[in-house]
């Protein structure tokens, strides 16, 4: 029985996220500038994430968060594109099969808002990361779509949903 849950953010848990994600972001090495550690996203990720159409997931342990992900329509392509972001996930949550049940239960949300395509954007350093949305089935593009403002980021990725 697993001991870790997949819910919906809170209030509560904003320092708790950003403190995550910038946390990984350091561990992996990733440039602090054009990338999601500089966004002003994550001051209030409820708030953020407060369109109906957007939503941020957490993963909780023990009253601990280990790992978040949202989903949120694709800016400038947001009628039928969303794209998954700030999917990051503590040394302890990997391994688990989390990451895989938390892009299911992104992308279920997505295709619920009625998005036809999912995209995300990533380093090629990230090898990790890269398989699990290889084995989720995104397959690589040539070209960044959308308006993310992450120009660091340099590998592209869709799925259909």
């Amino acid at each position: 029985m697993s001991t870790w849950e997949i819910r919906e953010i809170k209030p509560e848990d904003n320092q708790q996220v950003k403190d995550l994600i910038r946390s990984v972001l350091v561990e992996m090495g990733v440039p602090k500038v054009g990338t999601a550690y500089e966004d002003k996203a994550l001051d209030d990720m409820t708030q953020t994430y407060e369109d109906e159409r957007s939503t941020y997931f957490v993963v909780e342990e023990n009253s601990r968060i280990i790992g978040g992900a949202g989903i949120a329509p694709l800016t400038g392509m947001e009628d039928e594109i969303c794209e998954l972001q700030k999917m990051y996930f503590l040394p302890e949550a990997r391994g688990r099969g989390i990451g895989t049940r938390m892009i299911t239960r992104c992308l279920e949300f997505g295709k619920n808002m009625g998005f036809k395509k999912c995209y995300i954007e990533t380093l090629p350093y990230m090898e990790n990361a890269r398989k699990l949305y290889d084995k989720n089935g995104f397959e690589v593009i040539e070209k960044p779509l959308g308006n993310t403002g992450h120009y660091n980021c340099t590998v592209f990725m869709t799925k259909q949903l």
